[in-house]
């Protein structure tokens, strides 16, 4: 097991943080909410009538990492594709609202990713409407893309791809965001989804979760030498530098240059893991950006991993949250 990051060590890296810009390029979404109450079933049907109360929104997929990257206090631009729609410019409002800096591709041909829960005033989800259109962008689309990526990257401190397989993320998206990188000599992180792993080669680093780990290497990981195995398998099919798999309650293993070894899980109470991984891979960017090693990042990851699962919905943590859960650990 890595020994615990230092709370001196963690304030110097969270202070640098704080004057770094992380580009995000991804596939980001806005999750509706609608809600009301149920006192009777439909005579037309069997499902419940929910008689509206209010509706509220959040940002969610990229946009959520780009969240947690304002909120740990880094400099965050979000580049990602939405539709030309009413959903764009709220997005785009509760973007600037959360402290990010939107640089959307409005295509008229698909709809701003969204999803619509009705729920009732007890958080029971009743049912869910989907928006969106999951087609790789190409041609104009993913041409503007791709400038856009080259132009906000000139003073970026590192780059996340934050993949959900809703069209944004592709090859020639990725090359562009790893040629930038390249050439500015900044970090690449992705979050990855299976079927786009040929995608990710030149990354700096790739944060599969358990089972993505488990399909991309065709192994069951059940122990850290299954997840020893499983790193170096996943490293060499999505050629990049280095990989973090993160296990829920067995922790994370990370493979990077010099280090191959766990991390037990931070977390005492879990409430909901939902954007568990935007907080990793936020947190993890944001450190690498600010100098710190993989094993420093990781051990900052890990920790707002933690404080982020005690929190209902896709949470967000503050630099001061994460700096007493290191004083903590380092004290344990």
């Amino acid at each position: 097991m890595l020994p615990p990051l230092p709370a001196e060590r963690a304030r110097g890296i969270l202070g640098a943080a704080a004057r770094a810009h992380v580009l995000v390029v991804g596939d980001a979404m806005l999750d509706k909410f609608i809600a009301g109450r149920v006192t009777r079933i439909s005579p037309e049907a069997p499902v419940p009538v929910v008689m509206f109360d209010h509706e509220t929104h959040r940002i969610g997929g990229a946009a959520n990492v780009a969240h947690n990257l304002a909120a740990i206090g880094g400099r965050a631009t979000l580049i990602a594709v939405t539709g030309r729609d009413d959903a764009a410019a709220t997005l785009a409002e509760a973007c600037r609202h959360a402290g990010i800096s939107p640089a959307f591709v409005g295509d008229a041909a698909r709809p701003t990713t969204t999803k619509v829960r009705i729920v009732t005033e007890r958080n029971q989800q009743v049912a869910r409407v989907d928006y969106e259109l999951d087609a790789e962008i190409a041609g104009e689309i993913e041409q503007k893309v791709v400038t856009t990526v080259q132009q906000q990257a000139s003073d970026a401190s590192a780059i996340v791809i934050s993949d959900y397989l809703k069209g944004g993320v592709t090859m020639q998206v990725m090359r562009a965001a790893v040629d930038a990188a390249r050439q500015r000599h900044i970090p690449v992180l992705v979050d990855p989804k299976i079927p786009h792993i040929d995608y990710y080669a030149g990354a700096t680093i790739v944060t599969p979760n358990h089972q993505e780990a488990e399909i991309a290497a065709n192994i069951r990981v059940r122990t850290d030498d299954d997840a020893r195995l499983a790193a170096r398998v996943f490293r060499e099919r999505a050629s990049c530098e280095a990989v973090l798999i993160t296990r829920g309650d067995q922790g994370m293993w990370l493979l990077a240059e010099g280090v191959e070894d766990a991390l037990p899980a931070s977390a005492r109470e879990v409430a909901d893991v939902t954007g568990a991984g935007d907080t990793v891979i936020a947190t993890l960017a944001l450190a690498l950006a600010a100098g710190a090693t993989f094993i420093e990042a990781t051990q900052l990851a890990n920790q707002a991993a933690g404080i982020a699962v005690a929190k209902f919905g896709p949470a967000v943590v503050t630099p001061a949250e994460l700096l007493r859960a290191v004083e903590t650990a380092a004290a344990i």
